[in-house]
């Protein structure tokens, strides 16, 4: 088990990229946004055994650095892993799974890492033949639009959907794309009213500085998509690409012209882009927390047809220690011992 750090991006991007399958999650350049919004330290495991090689990137977080276990937990003691925000999870090629399984479970329990929680990607489906290593649970579903071709982007469309891009056409909204570093301020602020008006949690403020990362480090994989009306912008988001797969990241929209159907063009226009650039498939995600929620049902909107299911994974490495964890927390009386979080002694 071969540790990357962060520091070393070529080698880094060198090996993801030797993986068929890979995307645009598992670049250095994508998880250094997050590190810098305080999710973890990334870095990439990768393996090479008999007949098998993996790779995973993970945030690894210092649990003694967790507010509510800090008085009771020294810092560089224990640790767990978590996928960077998006998706992840191990990319493998060959078939040698105990080993996989048990030189990774080794390496976790000697570097005190306690737990893992995995958020796959919907479109490599890479939960399948990992269920002996991790708990998995299917959350829900996502959607992918499929931009083989412009035709097969519009007949996929629920009627609905078509008639929210005729409206935004008919009403004079067009859409543009960028990179400049201007656009930021303006999607802060769209982007800021949106999350208050969903009262967001806290995590999904990102900074300034978060952003410059994206442009940055994320040189050729990030864009902005915008929808101009009456001269304003009234919807906006980031898109990322890579390797035949383009994601739908962070969006927003101004209230007052939602009506307008300002998204709908816009992830139409994105879908055209997409397919004009090369790529195969345009990822929009899925509802809240991956229910079949209002937001789901817009990006149903979309594509009909697409059948992707988003899993996750619980892996607890050392028990004794979780399980020390978690009483250090029940002595607390703001703690829900009851709660589904997982892992349960972060539970907020």
């Amino acid at each position: 088990m071969n540790i990357i750090d962060i520091q070393d991006t070529e080698q880094w991007d060198a090996i993801v990229k030797s993986f068929k399958n890979y995307d645009v999650y598992y670049l250095s350049g994508y998880v250094k946004a997050f590190q810098l919004n305080g999710d973890g330290e990334p870095i990439l495991l990768y393996f090479e055994g008999d007949g098998i090689r993996a790779i995973n990137v993970v945030m690894r977080r210092d649990i003694g650095k967790f507010t509510k276990l800090s008085q009771s937990v020294a810092e560089n003691t224990y640790f767990d892993f978590i996928t960077p925000y998006g998706y992840g999870g191990f990319l493998i090629e060959g078939n040698n799974l105990k080993q996989l399984e048990q030189e990774y479970t080794n390496y976790c329990r000697e570097h005190h890492i306690v737990s893992e929680f995995v958020r796959f990607h919907p479109l490599l489906e890479n939960y399948k033949n990992l269920n002996n290593m991790y708990d998995e649970t299917c959350l829900g579903q996502t959607i992918a639009i499929d931009v083989h071709s412009p035709g097969k982007i519009w007949d996929n469309f629920s009627s609905k959907n078509r008639n929210m891009v005729r409206k935004a056409k008919k009403l004079g909204l067009e859409v543009y794309w960028t990179r400049d570093v201007s656009i930021i301020d303006e999607f802060m602020e769209i982007y800021n009213a949106t999350m208050d008006k969903d009262s967001a949690a806290n995590y999904y403020y990102f900074n300034r500085s978060f952003y410059e990362s994206i442009l940055n480090d994320l040189k050729y994989n990030a864009m902005w998509f915008y929808t101009i009306a009456n001269q304003q912008i009234a919807a906006i988001a980031i898109f990322l690409f890579e390797n035949g797969k383009m994601h739908y990241h962070l969006s927003a929209s101004r209230k007052e012209y939602q009506h307008m159907a300002p998204t709908n063009l816009l992830l139409y226009e994105a879908a055209l882009w997409a397919n004009h650039n090369g790529y195969n498939v345009l990822h929009l995600g899925g509802g809240l927390g991956a229910s079949c929620d209002s937001l789901y049902s817009f990006k149903k909107g979309f594509n009909r047809y697409s059948d992707c299911h988003f899993y996750i994974g619980k892996k607890i490495f050392c028990k004794d220690i979780y399980e020390e964890l978690v009483n250090n927390r029940k002595m607390k009386v703001d703690f829900d011992k009851d709660s589904s979080f997982f892992p349960l002694y972060r539970a907020e």
